[in-house]
């Protein structure tokens, strides 16, 4: 097995929130830095404040660097971000805790962008805070799409369920106007493709859901199931895609038929995530689509039990864990469906080794 250890960032989140608990939790284990190479953007005094309030947790040692590139493996890396002065409001949101978590996402995606990390996990934010502080984004999906290439689609997933949604960081008025058959359309074929290249399914099934309660009732409570929806998934078979629908969310989650799918688009924000989050609440949030990787666990800043020693730090090991897999998957698709004549003409037949799949993984 290659020794090669992957870089993953990850961002501090607001300072005043459970962030910094579930970092210092995820990465107390030793055997966390065999599996990667962490490298945490954040302030040092801050980790060790939350550090003395949780029990049986031994303070990080941390190698400190100016960026990823200076990071070294079997170390956990600390790039220094935002004031050495700034101070802690446990369990509020404040501008000061704003700019701490701004900083640490302007070094991470910077890194991610210039080659020096594999992929960013983000602890969570505050969006009302960080809007004080010049942010302009409505979350962290919006946030990467400005730094990377190709369009974001946000994807919950977990090991028993995948959802995908349409739109993302709205008002609920505002959904229906911003369906079309075509976007649509393009969110399964890039859902599929996404399925394919990062979670490793040879030929996904997605289910799509309605708009509108049970499916619209044949246009009783809408017309979108049948003005846009249908019509989409149509367009979207004709490109190869296996989608079905639309499907009524209620009946698809309470009788286990999200079952027999690799993935679910969701027309909306609270569609998706409600079921997703009561059945699998250690998931992951991904954001698929980038040129980068991206993920973060499914939880919030919960400034209500910040300090407290009460955060599960698992949904951020899954999101840490999530972010190593993609990655790899991702290298191992790009590796396989590479254009084979170009392969061929390239190694002249040569046989290729464990040694050779190795030195493409690292690369």
């Amino acid at each position: 097995m290659s020794e090669y250890k992957l870089k993953i960032g990850i961002t501090q989140g607001d300072t005043n929130g459970i962030g910094w608990e579930v970092i210092i939790k995820a990465l107390s284990h030793p055997s966390m830095i065999e599996l990667f190479t962490p490298v945490v953007y954040g302030a040092k005094h801050i980790a060790e404040f939350y550090t003395r309030g949780l029990e049986g947790v031994e303070p990080l040692h941390f190698n400190i660097c100016n960026s990823a590139a200076e990071a070294r493996r079997g170390k956990i890396n600390l790039v220094e971000c935002g004031s050495k002065e700034s101070r802690v409001d446990v369990g509020h949101a404040t501008e000061e805790s704003a700019k701490q978590a701004f900083d640490a996402l302007e070094k991470a995606s910077a890194d991610l962008v210039e080659g020096n990390l594999a992929a960013v996990v983000t602890a969570p934010i505050s969006k009302e805070a960080m809007q004080k502080v010049g942010f302009g984004f409505t979350g962290h999906t919006e946030y990467f799409a400005s730094k990377a290439e190709g369009e974001p689609m946000m994807i919950m997933c977990s090991d028993i369920l995948r959802v995908a949604l349409q739109t993302v960081h709205i008002p609920v008025d505002r959904v229906a106007e911003s369906l079309s058959a075509e976007k649509i359309t393009a969110s399964l074929v890039a859902l599929r493709q996404t399925l394919k290249q990062d979670f490793g399914v040879v030929e996904p099934r997605i289910a799509v859901l309605s708009l509108n309660p049970h499916a619209g009732d044949g246009g009783l409570l809408g017309s979108e199931e049948e003005s846009i929806i249908r019509p989409a998934i149509q367009e979207a078979a004709n490109q190869g895609v296996l989608a079905f629908g639309p499907l009524a969310a209620d009946g698809l989650f309470a009788g286990g038929g999200y079952k027999k799918y690799d993935a679910i688009l969701a027309m909306y924000h609270d569609q998706g995530l409600t079921p997703f989050k009561a059945l699998s609440p250690d998931g992951v949030n991904f954001t698929a689509g980038l040129n980068i990787v991206r993920t973060s666990p499914d939880h919030g800043t919960a400034f209500d039990i910040a300090g407290k020693d009460l955060a599960d730090a698992q949904s951020m090991r899954s999101a840490i864990y999530e972010a190593i897999d993609i990655v790899r998957r991702r290298n191992d698709y790009k590796f396989w469906s590479r254009n084979p004549l170009e392969h061929f003409e390239r190694e002249k037949g040569r046989d290729v080794s464990m040694k050779d799949l190795q030195v493409a993984e690292e690369n």
